[in-house]
C-alpha cells in the first residue's frame, strides 16, 4: 500500500515513524514534509491546505491511504473531497472536524449534553467582553479565540489588565484573523492536566495511552502559551480509576452527542482534560493526533497503525485488539530563540548524524529543512528529542541526554519537562 500522510511537524513525523513499522506499507509520501521527514518518506511539494492538489496527486499515484493530521485541512473538508474521489482517508469529515475548528460549538455542544466543563460565555465584541468580566471579577480568567490559532489561541488572563490585552489582541488586533471574530470567557479551572487520544469510527471509541503536554514556553509554566514544549507518557496523575469515570462521563457521551447532532466523528479525537477537585472536566477538544503528543503516545502503540487506520474508517474498530507497550516515553521540544513570537530561521543545527537522529533517541523534525547533508532550523518549533525507558525518570533522563548533544544559535527549550 501507498499511504500519503498530510502535514509538515512533528506529529506527523511521529505518524510517519509508526507507518514505517508496517509490513502492509509500500512506500510513504508526505505533504509537504520538511527535513527529517525526507530521511524517511517522499515529501510532495504540496501544501496542506492545498485540497484539490492532495486529491490530484492521491489518484495519479495511486495512493491507498491518505492520513489528513494538520486541524486546517480537516476543518476546511479535505476528507470530505478524498472520500469524493473515492479514496480512503483517516480523519473527520468537516462537520465532525468543528468539534475543534469552533470553540463556540464545542462549548455549546458540552452545555447541551451535560458533558463536564468550565462555566464560559460567549462574545462576538470587544465591550461586552470586557463588561462581562469586569462584572464577574474573577481572576485568573480565561479568554480564548473561537477558531483555530495553532494552539495558541488561548489567553490565562491574571487580573483587569492583562484581560483588556488579551480581548484587543484577539478581537480588535485580530492577531489570529477571522478566529477572533468571537470569543469564549471561561471560569479558570485548577488541577493536573491530562491528554487522552482516542480511535473512533463513530460507534466503538478507543483510548489511548494518556499524557501530559507542557504548553507554557518557559520553565515553570511560564510565558505565552505554546502549542506545546515538551510531552511524557504516562500521565502519573490519570488512574484506572479517572480513565473509567472519563470514559462514562466524557468520552463515550461526547461519541454519542456527535452522532445525535449528525456529525459522527471518526478518526483521532483528542480530549484536553483538567482532574478538578470536583472530577475530571474538559479543556478542550482537538480533531486529531495532538502535537506534541504523538510523539510520546504512538512509540508506546505495538499494533499495526495501518490496521487501526482500515478499521476507523471502515467502521470495524471494535474487531481490533489495540495493544500498548509498558515502557515511558518522554520528548522534549526544541525550539527557536524567540518562540513563540518572532524568530529567526535558517540556522545550522549541531550534533545530528545524516537521518537527522541521534544516537539513543527518536528525533521528530518538525520545524526543519535539509540542504546537502546538513539539517537547518525553518520553524518555531525546530525538534522533538524523545525517549523511551523502562520507568518516566529513566526516559526523561534519557532524552535530556540526548538534548545535550544538539545546538544551534538560539535554541531553546525547557528544563522541567515531566516535573510540573
Amino acid at each position: 500500500m501507498k499511504i500519503l500522510v498530510i502535514g509538515g511537524g512533528g506529529r506527523e513525523h511521529a505518524v510517519i515513524r509508526k507507518l514505517m513499522e508496517s509490513s502492509r506499507v509500500d512506500k510513504i509520501y508526505c505533504a509537504p514534509g520538511n527535513g527529517g521527514i525526507g530521511c524517511d518518506a517522499e515529501n510532495v511539494p504540496i501544501q496542506a491546505m492545498d485540497t484539490a492538489g492532495i486529491v490530484n496527486f492521491a489518484k495519479k499515484n495511486g495512493i491507498g491511504l491518505v492520513c489528513v493530521t494538520p486541524d486546517d485541512p480537516l476543518a476546511a473538508g479535505m476528507v470530505d473531497a478524498l472520500e469524493a474521489a473515492g479514496i480512503p482517508a483517516f480523519g473527520p469529515n468537516r462537520a465532525a472536524a468543528q468539534i475543534e475548528a469552533s470553540k463556540v460549538f464545542s462549548k455549546n455542544l458540552m452545555k447541551k449534553y451535560h458533558i463536564p466543563t468550565a462555566d464560559y460565555c460567549v462574545f462576538d465584541n470587544p465591550k461586552d467582553t470586557l463588561a462581562y468580566i469586569q462584572k464577574q471579577g474573577r481572576f485568573p480568567v480565561v479568554i480564548k479565540a473561537d477558531g483555530l490559532a495553532l494552539g495558541k489561541g488561548v489567553i490565562i488572563a491574571q487580573n483587569l489588565k492583562e484581560a483588556e490585552s488579551a480581548v484587543k489582541t484577539i478581537m480588535e488586533d485580530k492577531v489570529f484573523g477571522a478566529s477572533g471574530n468571537k470569543v469564549v470567557v471561561e471560569e479558570f479551572l485548577t488541577g493536573p492536566e491530562v491528554s487522552v487520544l482516542a480511535f473512533t469510527d463513530g460507534k466503538t471509541l478507543k483510548p489511548m495511552v494518556s499524557s501530559k503536554d507542557h504548553k507554557r514556553a518557559l520553565d515553570g509554566n511560564k510565558g505565552k502559551n505554546t502549542g506545546g514544549m515538551g510531552t511524557i507518557s504516562p500521565n502519573p496523575f490519570y488512574t484506572e480509576a479517572i480513565a473509567e469515570e472519563c470514559m462514562q462521563t466524557i468520552f463515550l457521551p461526547t461519541l454519542k452527542a456527535m452522532n445525535a447532532e449528525g456529525r459522527p466523528f471518526k478518526g483521532c479525537l483528542y480530549f484536553g482534560l483538567m482532574l478538578t477537585p470536583d472530577g475530571p472536566k474538559v479543556i478542550e477538544y482537538n480533531s486529531r493526533f495532538g502535537d506534541p503528543e504523538a510523539q510520546v503516545v504512538l512509540p508506546r502503540l505495538k499494533t499495526d497503525l495501518v490496521d487501526i487506520f482500515e478499521a476507523t474508517i471502515n467502521g470495524t474498530l471494535d474487531q481490533i485488539d489495540i495493544q500498548w507497550k509498558k515502557d515511558a516515553c518522554a520528548c522534549v521540544i526544541l525550539a527557536s530563540g524567540g518562540y513563540p513570537g518572532s524568530y529567526q530561521k535558517g540556522m545550522e543545527i549541531h550534533g545530528l548524524d545524516e537521518h537527522g537522529q541521534v544516537e539513543g533517541a527518536t528525533i521528530y523534525h518538525a520545524g526543519t529543512i535539509k540542504k546537502g547533508n546538513k539539517f537547518y532550523t525553518n520553524g518555531g518549533r525546530v525538534l522533538g528529542v524523545t525517549c523511551a525507558a523502562g520507568t518516566l525518570e529513566e526516559a526523561l533522563q534519557k532524552a535530556y541526554a540526548a538534548v545535550d548533544k544538539i545546538t544551534w544559535n538560539g535554541m531553546q527549550y525547557r528544563h522541567d519537562i515531566g516535573k510540573v
